[in-house]
């Protein structure tokens, strides 16, 4: 099944693009960046898990198994990327302000989803909102939101 949504996806991208097709990889982007905070913890616990299945299913709309079948394809699509441009540079075509600011909010809830922020996961989540533009304020809003969400301290 994976290998179906690959074919898709390179079948579809590299043709010109397409309502549909837009509409796929910014949901693969978006939930690439959410899969990138879970692979940043040494420890992945299946809360954090849990978490990006839910972000992706609320965000988009999305059954479990489509949500899940997406997700395999973006954790795939970040062990093989180079760096995040690939991913942020789509968000940033695409969503609003506020919507890039409720994705780095996603990412810091799946941070915090196992009640515990490692250094490496802190700093994949500024780097990943600088490249998104979000302004540090409104990124430190975001985690205080996630934060008292999760009921860290």
């Amino acid at each position: 099944m994976l290998s179906s949504i690959r074919d898709f996806f390179e079948r579809n991208i590299t043709a010109r693009p397409t309502a549909v097709t837009e509409k796929h990889s910014i949901e693969l982007a978006t939930a690439a960046l959410l899969a990138e905070v879970v692979r940043s913890d040494a420890d992945v616990q299946p809360a954090e898990r849990d978490v990006v299945l839910r972000a992706v299913r609320e965000k988009f709309g999305l059954s479990e198994t489509e949500a899940q079948t997406l997700i395999q394809l973006a954790e795939e699509e970040v062990r093989t990327a180079a760096d995040y441009y690939q991913f942020t540079s789509l968000v940033n075509r695409h969503f609003s302000q506020p919507q890039k600011l409720r994705v780095v909010e996603l990412m810091w809830q799946v941070a915090y989803a196992d009640a515990e922020l490692s250094a490496h996961e802190n700093h994949v989540l500024r780097r990943i909102a600088e490249l998104l533009h979000v302004p540090h304020a409104d990124y430190i809003v975001a985690k205080m939101r996630a934060r008292n969400a999760a009921g860290a301290g």
